[in-house]
């Protein structure tokens, strides 16, 4: 697959595909009709449909009876922890076995030339990216998004949440099956932008931003607060009109849903001729340059707040036109206040 068709590569190795990363069409005014419908698609498949399939799955085969759940213990707890971990070693291992250890597309698409395990660093544990963001995925990630999903079972089990049934309410949970992914990028965005205040970056969002150059593995590698932060998303689902599988939907598009925006890559390569879009160049562009893309551009957020970097020169030109800005406001406020003291 050749992939100079779709983007250009600089002379560090570092890929960028040629068209500027766009919103979805679903917030534009005056709607654009023929773009919202060939849009719809995608808004679906693949990655959707896959979070979603698994929240059902989940419910079928995996989530005890209600019953069991209605008092909160070790060993249902342990399974639901011990079923997270396996699925997430074989998601994000998948993506990571495919990218980075067999290699199978070499570098074609990847953002960032280099591959972490190349690089030794001691922002990590272990001076290794790899090993740093899969003790993070599992030793925190993976237990807070257990402890977060077993406390959720446990209010619908006992009537603190919301839970209504498909077979009365069809109507209703459709929609919020629709707007799950809004619920999502609602509150990463908040959250997003909360964790870059100076304080909460330093001690906490600071860890997952080590991995500059992020991989599949860096997509849960946080510290322990960003995770109930993050993935406390399902907390809206207290109350929503809502019930467990929606609730486990929005879970896993946040715990499964954050590899296709780390995974470093623009494509996936399915064979010789099989491409699938990971849209993840927005963020991929918050990971190199930190303060623009704080969401995933379903929403305009950052439109909106003028944090957007599409990856075009003008993205580039509004993003310096800005710090500039912000630097002549900080030598201003010092300027002022040594004008101050000289005065006192």
């Amino acid at each position: 697959m050749d992939d100079l068709k779709y983007g250009k590569r600089n002379k560090r190795g570092d890929w960028s595909p040629n068209e500027p990363v766009q919103t979805a069409p679903l917030f534009q005014f005056p709607p654009r009709l023929r773009a919202l419908l060939r849009w719809i698609p995608h808004y679906f498949f693949p990655w959707n449909a896959i979070f979603a399939a698994s929240a059902v799955a989940y419910w079928a085969w995996v989530i005890p009876p209600v019953e069991r759940m209605q008092t909160i213990g070790i060993g249902w707890a342990a399974w639901l922890y011990a079923v997270n971990a396996i699925c997430v070693l074989l998601f994000y291992g998948a993506f990571e076995l495919h990218l980075y250890v067999l290699k199978r597309q070499e570098n074609r698409f990847k953002y960032n030339g280099k591959f972490p395990a190349d690089q030794k660093s001691k922002a990590f544990w272990f001076e290794s990216q790899n090993i740093d963001n899969i003790l993070r995925t599992f030793l925190s990630g993976v237990t807070i998004w257990t402890g977060i999903e077993v406390v959720m079972l446990w209010a619908y089990a006992n009537g603190y949440a919301p839970w209504l049934s498909f077979a009365e309410n069809p109507w209703t949970l459709a929609l919020v099956a629709l707007v799950v992914p809004i619920i999502h990028e609602f509150h990463f965005f908040c959250v997003h932008r909360l964790i870059h205040t100076p304080f909460l970056y330093k001690w906490v969002h600071s860890v997952h931003h080590n991995s500059v150059n992020p991989s599949p593995w860096s997509s849960l590698s946080m510290h322990p607060v960003e995770h109930l932060m993050y993935l406390g998303t399902a907390f809206w689902h207290l109350i929503l009109p809502s019930n467990p599988i929606l609730m486990l939907y929005q879970l896993h598009y946040a715990g499964f849903g954050a590899i296709p925006g780390h995974v470093g890559f623009d494509k996936v390569e399915l064979g010789d001729d099989k491409l699938i879009d990971s849209h993840a160049y927005a963020h991929y562009l918050h990971h190199k340059y930190f303060e623009v893309n704080y969401g995933d551009a379903l929403i305009p957020l950052d439109k909106w707040f003028g944090t957007w970097h599409d990856g075009s020169a003008e993205g580039e030109a509004r993003m310096q036109a800005r710090y500039r800005q912000r630097k002549e406001k900080l030598a201003a406020r010092e300027a002022r206040k040594q004008a101050n003291g000289a005065t006192e």
